[in-house]
């Protein structure tokens, strides 16, 4: 008679432990609690186990006929694992080191841009060899960044919000996760740009951040420039309850129609603003840093100069305002991560390689330089990053290690969001003290950007780890727990 054993089982690890110590692991359920994401899982896995119980039953022999031996044995492992991937899952949600590796990446992309753009150093930005490199590094780098930010962050949070979680343990949670460290770099750009306070319009809306609400630069641009993205989160966090009964009710098989319609109105939606607000309608990438005159480096990126802080009012593109930071467009990419992460749980991606949604990615960057402004921040990416971003979860979920989930990827991801905020305050402190009053060339400007990276990386591990986490351990308690119905298959 043929003995089963049972497959391995792996302890949870919390939903996203190294990424964010405010979302609580699921605490244990009956097997009645199950969510529909574990059903399906064990399903795959009870199906798979039992081929492998008939596979191990069937005579063995020797020579090449050991080779239905060996499949045999590979498909009980497999099925051992995707067993131990649905008891995970159904115990709680564990953790997705990949993804959180992979934040180091966005953050990273952001930096290049911002130290190309934010660190005046001249006569550099004023050569050819500029222009040269900031063809080959455009304002879309940054931004696809940002796409994944958002794209990432549906994602996490519906991973980690489960069944029982409250409503207001969840926005003390986002609000813990995010404010402490973006007031804390607001008062650091604040205080190295000399912000003149008495001008409330330029610090207010930031510190409050709603400044992306209003389509003027001055607000948009009026304090730490990357703090726009910040303004779209909040709006996130404060709709995904919201919406989080219509996304349940979405049955598991139509999940990916849900994904390809979502992306759809995505694309109606910038081509209404292409077509009918005004803005460029060209396909060139007209973004390049503001420049004033002479061959000697200003002592203030003109972001952070006096002279930005006194204007009454700069204007903006209306279709490059709604296309790219105005929160309610960016809305729908982060519901494209919480449909993909119910995908994932649900097991209708089952993915694992990276080689296609990478290239996928790389075509859709390539092909950011032959359309508008409207396309090229964000549209042609999402639908490649969403598909990266199911599939490091994936990979992780069946335990494949790369090098996103290496320690120091991580505890780099982990202190992502610090530097991705601490970044142009620290730009803005090398140009007056060391820049500002010099010239140099792109060996000046590599050493400071250099200099620059080394720094915000140090301070944003200073505020992740004396900031962040101790205030998230402190205040981010478990939340209680209150009935909400599972997801619909």
């Amino acid at each position: 008679m043929t003995r089963v054993v049972p497959a391995r089982t792996s302890t949870a690890e919390g939903a996203l432990a190294g990424n964010d110590p405010g979302l609580d692991a699921a605490p244990s359920r009956s097997g009645s609690d199950l969510p529909a994401e574990a059903s399906a899982l064990g399903a795959i896995a009870s199906e798979k186990a039992a081929q492998a119980v008939v596979a191990e039953a069937l005579p063995k022999h020797d020579g090449p006929a050991t080779n239905s031996g060996r499949a045999a044995d590979r498909s009980a492992s497999t099925a051992e694992r995707t067993a131990s991937t649905a008891e995970r899952v159904a115990r709680g949600r564990p953790a997705l080191p990949s993804l959180t590796g992979a934040r180091w990446w966005a953050a990273f992309a952001v930096f290049v841009l911002h130290a190309l753009v934010f660190l005046p150093v001249y006569p550099f930005q004023k050569s050819e060899l500029f222009r040269h490199i900031h063809q080959w590094v455009p304002m879309q780098l940054g931004a696809a960044g940002v796409t994944f930010f958002f794209v990432l962050s549906g994602f996490i949070i519906y991973w980690s919000f489960r069944p029982g979680m409250s409503v207001r343990g969840f926005y003390r949670r986002r609000v813990l996760k995010i404010y402490p460290t973006h007031l804390l770099a607001a008062v650091a750009f604040i205080v190295v740009a000399s912000v003149p306070l008495s001008r409330l319009v330029v610090w207010v809306p930031n510190l409050l951040l709603v400044h992306t609400w209003v389509p003027k630069s001055t607000t948009v641009g009026g304090l730490n420039v990357p703090a726009w993205s910040l303004a779209a989160e909040m709006l996130f966090y404060l709709s995904f309850p919201l919406v989080l009964p219509l996304i349940r009710r979405i049955p598991t098989r139509r999940l990916l129609l849900a994904m390809g319609l979502l992306m759809l109105g995505i694309v109606a939606l910038h081509t209404a603003y292409y077509l009918w607000v005004p803005g460029p309608k060209g396909i060139a990438n007209a973004f390049a840093p503001r420049l004033v005159p002479g061959d000697t480096s200003p002592y203030f990126e003109l972001h952070a100069s006096p002279a930005w802080f006194a204007q009454p009012d700069i204007p903006v593109s209306p279709s490059y305002w709604l296309s790219y930071t105005f929160p309610g467009s960016r809305l729908p990419e982060f519901f494209l991560g919480v449909l993909a992460a119910r995908m994932v749980l649900e097991g209708r991606w089952r993915n694992t390689r990276l080689t296609l949604p990478l290239l996928a990615l790389v075509a859709a960057y390539g092909a950011t330089w032959v359309v508008p402004v409207n396309y090229k921040m964000s549209v042609l990416l999402l639908a490649p990053m969403t598909a990266v971003v199911a599939t490091l979860a994936a990979r992780d979920l069946a335990g494949i290690r790369g090098l996103n989930s290496h320690p120091r990827m991580v505890w780099l991801g982990n202190v992502s969001f610090a530097f991705y905020l601490i970044q142009f305050p620290v730009m803005v402190l090398i140009t007056r003290n060391l820049i500002g009053g010099k010239q140099f060339g792109i060996l000046g400007w590599a050493g400071f950007a250099a200099l620059s990276l080394v720094v915000a990386t140090a301070i944003a591990a200073v505020l992740y780890h004396w900031v962040d986490l101790p205030l998230m351990r402190r205040f981010a308690g478990r939340s209680k727990r209150v009935e909400q119905a599972p997801a619909t298959t």
